[in-house]
């Protein structure tokens, strides 16, 4: 398994890279759009959780809810992407290869399996048992969409960005527009 992990790094690597070339961005500004996003399916697969829940669990959820946005708003959301950008940019520098890579190895290859492996039992069951799990289908969708998420997060952390680069398209929409020229207009003395 280390080997597809090995061979999937290296592809989202080489894509980050691709990336970062046309936009300017890396693959550290990739990794924090995907976490928001899995916040935000966080906070909507409590809220399907809650809204099949009596008075005390939805009590429960809200305050632990309200807690880990604090949380939140005082640890990630508090360094700017450019702080951890330029401790990427400071590392590549110093030749230094992304710690992640091998460091989290075996917590990607175990989201990785669980991406893999998961759609088959949640079909089977969606297929077969429809109507006694209907209730708690969109519970089994949106933490199987948490675990995508956070399997993706993995591997983009542990890639390495270029130096920083304006980007192929920022340079081009930051171009003026040409207007056209009639033949008039491009001789001279008349």
């Amino acid at each position: 398994m280390g080997y597809i992990d090995s061979a999937i790094l290296n592809l989202i690597e080489w894509a980050c890279r691709r990336f970062q070339l046309l936009t300017g961005r890396t693959n550290v500004w990739l990794a924090i759009q995907f976490t928001n996003l899995s916040i935000i399916v966080y906070f909507v697969w409590a809220g399907v959780y809650v809204s099949r829940s009596g008075v005390a669990p939805r009590i429960l959820i809200g305050i632990f809810c309200s807690a880990l946005l604090y949380v939140l708003t005082q640890t990630v959301f508090k360094v700017p992407i450019e702080a951890y950008e330029n401790s990427a940019y400071q590392r590549v520098a110093k030749g230094l290869r992304n710690p992640r890579r091998v460091r989290d190895a075996p917590l990607r290859i175990s989201f990785l399996t669980l991406s893999i492996l998961l759609p088959y039992p949640i079909r089977l069951v969606y297929v077969n048992l429809l109507v006694y799990v209907h209730l708690h289908i969109n519970f089994i969708l949106l933490t199987y969409a948490l675990i995508v998420l956070t399997t993706v997060v993995l591997y983009l952390l542990a890639c390495d960005p270029l130096p920083p680069c304006a980007g192929k398209l920022r340079v081009w929409f930051r171009q003026p527009a040409t207007s056209p020229v009639t033949a008039s207009e491009s001789l001279p003395g008349e």
